[in-house]
């Protein structure tokens, strides 16, 4: 049995569905778990990554198990090895950890010094362990979702600004080959998209997804750290504004991790787009 954590979310959800398909037995836990979004006979299960202990039941008879923090739980929470020792005690040999490609370049980032601390408690834990390192999601655009609808729009900071974002279906995609396939365990995957694109590219792709013009916006840093906070821990916000307005050469760099896990390209910006053209009609 495989027990994936964060499993209604974008990454989660096509997890779930990728490791039903190819047979497996999977436990969904999620906060808030709806069953109307995971495959029929996918076991549920309500449980919080904040406190291990009500994910002992859960983890029992389980052979793997999927890590993915969220919110908070980026920002503190209980001894990462507590979750860990919990699993072990479960029965479980194998994890995959969800960790940040920041962990790597930014070593010293306080915005991802909870992921730094997972990273660490996995290495130490005497389980196989694989840590995916992805950079940003292509999922963020769906924060221009509201004004290409309302008025044919991107607004963002550092609008030529390019990074190779990832289609998260690719990252569920790599987990499960981690989560189900030997040869994985030891080893940390940088998880990125094929091609750089900035900002001002994903409204251009955006708009030929929509068969639309679609206009970029400049927002200046400021002003989107103050919207930024309405929604996410400060740290979180800073080391996110650090990332997109002064990346790094890695940060900007294509990993070939994807390919030589999967076989075959990641997607691109523009095909995820174009599978989501609904959310910004």
């Amino acid at each position: 049995m495989i027990v994936v954590t964060g499993a209604t979310g974008n990454i989660g959800r096509p997890l779930v569905q990728a490791l039903t398909a190819a047979g497996e037995q999977v436990t969904a836990v999620s906060r808030h778990p709806a069953e109307g979004e995971a495959p029929q006979g996918v076991r549920y299960a309500q449980a919080d990554l904040a406190d291990s202990e009500n994910l002992r039941p859960v983890l029992e008879g389980a052979d793997a198990l999927f890590i993915l923090l969220a919110g908070e739980l980026l920002m503190g929470g209980e001894s990462p090895s507590n979750l860990l020792d919990v699993a072990k005690a479960g029965g479980v040999r194998r994890v995959v950890l969800l960790s940040s490609q920041a962990t790597g370049t930014r070593p010293g980032a306080v915005s991802h010094a909870r992921l730094h601390a997972f990273e660490e408690a996995v290495k130490e834990s005497g389980l196989d362990w694989t840590i995916l390192r992805p950079g940003g999601f292509a999922t963020n655009a769906y924060a221009y979702a509201e004004t290409v609808r309302g008025t044919r729009t991107v607004v963002a900071p550092f609008g030529d600004v390019a990074l190779p974002v990832i289609d998260p279906a690719d990252i569920a995609e790599v987990a499960a080959v981690t989560l189900r396939e030997d040869g994985h365990a030891g080893r940390t995957y940088e998880l990125t998209g094929p091609e750089a694109v900035s900002p001002r590219g994903q409204a251009k792709a955006i708009g030929d997804a929509l068969d639309a013009e679609v206009l970029f916006v400049e927002l200046n840093r400021d002003d989107a750290r103050t919207h930024m906070l309405q929604f996410m821990p400060e740290p979180v916000v800073d080391g996110t504004l650090d990332i997109l307005g002064e990346p790094t050469p890695a940060e900007q760099r294509v990993s070939p991790d994807v390919e030589r896990i999967l076989g075959r390209a990641p997607h691109t910006f523009a095909e995820w787009a174009a599978r989501n053209a609904a959310a910004f009609a």
